[in-house]
C-alpha cells in the first residue's frame, strides 16, 4: 500500500510537470520506478503507458481551449511515430547502467539547447525561417520519437528545445505542441514494450490515474506563467534529474560488478 501511494503521488507530480513543461513526465516516472526497485527496462516500458494516459488529457484540454494547433502536432508526430519503435527495440539490448547514463547525459544536453536558444534570441540572429521547416520537423520528431522508445519518456524534453531552436517557437507553443505529439509517438513505443512483456499494467494504471489529475492542474497553470519562468523551471528540473540518474547509474553499475 505504501508503494501504491508513492506511485499515485508520483503520477500526480509527473502530470503537473507534463502540463506545465510539455515533457510527458517520463523522467519522474522512470526514476521513481527504478527507486522502488523495478528494473530500468520495466520502468521505461511502464512509463510509456502512463504518458499516454496523462498526456492525452492535457492535450484534450489544450485543444478544447484553442491552445493546440493540430497541424503542428501532426507534422512532428509522423517522424516521431516512425522512430519510436526503433528506440523501444534498442532499449532491451542495453545494460541498465548504460541506459541510465544515457538518460542523464540527454538531460544535460537539453539544458545546453535551451541556453543556446536564449543566446540566439538575445543576439537577434534568428528569423522566421532560420532552418528548413520540413527538415526541422523531421529532426525534432525523429529524435523525440527515438528517445521516447529508448528511455520511456514522452520526448518532450528534446522536442521543446528543438522547436524553440529550429522552428523559432515560443516556449508555451512548443510545450503544447510537444504534449500533443507525445500522445501519438508514445503509443507505438508502448505497443512494442507490451509485446515484449515489459509493461507493468497495474503499476502503470495507478501512476496514470495520478498523472491524469496532475496534468489537469499543469495545463491550467501554464497560461498564468511567463515564458521566462517556464524556461527556468524546465532547466532546473532537467539538472536535478540528470544528477539523480547519474547516481542511479553508478548504483546499478556498482551492484552488478
Amino acid at each position: 500500500m505504501e508503494n501504491w501511494l508513492v506511485l499515485a503521488l508520483g503520477g500526480v507530480f509527473s502530470g503537473v510537470l507534463a502540463g506545465i513543461l510539455g515533457i510527458g513526465g517520463g523522467f519522474i516516472i522512470v526514476s521513481m520506478l527504478v527507486a522502488l526497485g523495478y528494473t530500468p527496462i520495466q520502468s521505461v516500458a511502464t512509463s510509456t503507458l502512463v504518458i499516454i494516459l496523462s498526456s492525452s488529457t492535457g492535450s484534450f484540454y489544450n485543444w478544447r481551449r484553442g491552445y493546440l494547433n493540430l497541424q503542428r502536432v501532426v507534422y512532428i508526430a509522423i517522424p516521431a511515430i516512425i522512430a519510436a519503435p526503433l528506440g523501444a527495440y534498442l532499449a532491451g539490448a542495453i545494460a541498465d547502467y548504460i541506459l541510465l547514463t544515457i538518460f542523464g547525459c540527454f538531460l544535460l544536453v537539453n539544458i545546453f539547447l535551451i541556453r543556446l536558444r536564449k543566446k540566439i534570441v538575445s543576439q537577434e540572429q534568428h528569423s522566421a525561417q532560420a532552418f528548413n521547416p520540413v527538415l526541422s520537423r523531421v529532426i525534432t520528431g525523429g529524435v523525440a520519437g527515438f528517445l521516447a522508445g529508448l528511455l520511456g519518456i514522452g520526448g518532450g524534453a528534446i522536442m521543446v528545445p528543438l522547436q524553440m531552436l529550429l522552428l523559432n517557437e515560443d516556449i508555451k507553443v512548443a510545450v503544447r505542441t510537444s504534449l500533443g505529439v507525445i500522445v501519438m509517438a508514445t503509443i507505438s513505443s508502448c505497443v512494442i514494450h507490451a509485446v515484449q512483456g515489459n509493461v507493468m499494467f497495474v503499476q502503470g494504471l495507478i501512476v496514470g490515474v495520478g498523472g491524469i489529475l496532475g496534468t489537469q492542474v499543469g495545463t491550467r497553470v501554464l497560461p498564468k506563467l511567463s515564458a521566462a519562468v517556464v524556461s527556468q523551471i524546465f532547466s532546473l528540473f532537467l539538472a536535478i534529474m540528470a544528477v539523480f540518474n547519474f547516481w542511479q547509474a553508478w548504483q546499478t553499475y556498482a551492484g552488478s560488478s
